[in-house]
């Protein structure tokens, strides 16, 4: 960040330490530092678990930054998304569940609502960048000329799989300063700054289905029940009916309603036969996945077969792998040994140690 001081910056401040925190040591380099929360939830979309203290929009969300931003002498303003959330994030993952796959809706938000709204936002009111509390890393490569995308030097935390698919005209203006910090670290350098979410617990579920019913948040959200189909096994035997696609999703093992002398898992989904397929566990592994819906950070495109680690979830470990793109928007990768529950609509990222290739969604 040297050399860029007093340049105008909009930082994303959620209500949470982490982007309380960024935007702290953004002010200590001498940032010109605005605040924005953003308000992404509309009153009909909301019900009053969405308003809960862990929403990342809600009430007390918004005056816990306030009072952030008040204490570093930031200006600070609530920025309304509702209806760029609900059309990029909400209807696609409604989507993806009735199409059969499982999404990730935090994905949708970073790359059409959070940064890719916010950065339009900052161009048109002068900003130079957009920052936020992500635990990722921007770096230059003199080389090739690329802006890089790296993980976060806290393994726990790095959140570079979210940011897979900006551009290299977001990453020249993007910054990340928690990079090269550690959780523990956030929190010490928030506790003592005085602010008041030093010790504010995290929400892991999804922000707008905050019960983890994702079918039931579906079935309000669309006013419509899903249609019953049949439980088949691998060989087409039938096992029953099941209650609707979206309450299913690829490893599910629980909630089936089913007995079996053996455990059975969802190993597919077929929405045009409305049909879930059971089958055992050493049936859910596969070695390949095709992924659309690319994006490249590190290259310019995949010109010949190229080694890399992947994860096909968050939270999923590394994996070695052989990357082939073979087309435009279309690349087949292949594991050293197969992988558990590939699940379609997920993210596949591609790493070369700890910087991001690219990746794509898996179709």
């Amino acid at each position: 960040m040297n050399g860029k001081k007093r340049a105008r910056v909009l930082t994303a401040m959620s209500g949470g330490v982490d982007s309380s925190v960024a935007a702290l040591l953004l002010k200590q380099e001498g940032y010109d530092n605005i605040g924005v929360t953003l308000k992404l939830f509309s009153g009909e979309d909301s019900t009053e678990d969405f308003r809960g203290e862990k929403a990342c929009c809600s009430l007390e969300s918004v005056e816990v930054a306030r009072s952030v931003a008040n204490r570093l002498h930031m200006p600070f303003y609530v920025f309304n998304f509702a209806g760029d959330f609900r059309r990029e994030v909400m209807d696609r993952f409604v989507e993806t569940y009735k199409s059969g796959g499982t999404p990730n809706p935090c994905i949708s938000c970073n790359r059409y609502v959070k940064l890719g709204k916010l950065f339009l936002r900052a161009a048109e009111i002068g900003c130079e960048y957009v920052a936020t509390g992500h635990y990722a890393r921007v770096e230059h490569d003199s080389g090739s000329g690329r802006r890089l995308l790296k993980k976060g030097i806290d393994e726990d935390k790095d959140q570079s799989y979210f940011l897979y698919n900006l551009s290299q005209d977001q990453l020249s203006h993007l910054l990340l300063p928690l990079g090269g910090l550690t959780k523990p670290q956030v929190r010490q350098l928030a506790e003592e700054s005085g602010f008041i979410n030093a010790r504010r617990q995290e929400s892991q579920d999804i922000c707008f289905v905050p019960d983890g019913d994702y079918a039931g948040f579906i079935e309000r959200y669309t006013g419509a029940s899903p249609e019953p189909g049949d439980f088949v096994g691998t060989s087409g035997q039938m096992y029953g009916r099941h209650r609707g696609i979206i309450r299913y999703t690829i490893g599910q093992r629980k909630g089936l309603g089913l007995s079996f002398p053996q455990p059975m898992y969802v190993c597919g989904i077929d929405p045009l036969k409305n049909q879930v397929i059971l089958g055992e566990d050493n049936e859910l592994f596969s070695d390949r996945l095709i992924a659309r819906d690319l994006n490249f950070i590190a290259v310019e495109s995949i010109k010949e077969p190229l080694r890399v680690t992947a994860k096909i979830r968050y939270r999923h470990k590394e994996q070695p792998a052989t990357a082939v793109q073979t087309g435009p928007d279309k690349l087949t990768l292949r594991f050293d040994q197969p992988q558990r529950a590939i699940t379609r609509g997920q993210a596949v990222v591609m790493y070369d140690g700890d910087t991001v290739i690219g990746g794509g969604t898996i179709c």
